[in-house]
């Protein structure tokens, strides 16, 4: 549980940042962007593998490219539902997409399913054996 809330923050702060990179994004406050993320991971769990199976034929000739209309898509509805939450434009959507990726990932690639700061160790066994 304590992971889920931990990566629902890392979502709402990569909507923060997408918001002050691009001029197209704007959000009023914290909570506007905390419930755009909330939504967000509502529509990417529900809406998005849809999307992706319905799209997988023009995704495979875009060598997966179409994905990023898929998330501007994604991130276009959840503005549409939460007040103080506004994307303007396509390009807008698609540049704020890839920022919100983009950063969550970066984030969360350190983050454990305990909501803890993870790392791996790997110790040399010889030759090129890694355990």
């Amino acid at each position: 549980m304590k992971g889920l809330l931990i990566r629902w923050l890392t979502v709402t702060c990569a909507i923060a940042i997408a918001a002050y990179l691009l001029d197209g994004i704007h959000v009023s406050g914290f909570m506007a962007a905390f419930w755009a993320a909330a939504i967000l991971g509502v529509l990417n769990a529900f809406f998005r593998p849809i999307a992706l199976i319905l799209t997988l034929p023009i995704n495979i000739l875009s060598l997966g490219f179409f994905t990023f209309v898929i998330n501007a898509a994604m991130l276009k509805m959840a503005s549409s539902l939460i007040p103080g939450f506004d994307v303007h434009g396509f390009w807008t959507a698609i540049f704020g997409s890839l920022i919100v990726s983009t950063v969550s990932f970066g984030i969360n690639v350190f983050i454990s399913e305990k909501g803890e700061v993870d790392t791996i160790e790997l110790h040399h066994r010889g030759g090129n054996r890694w355990e």
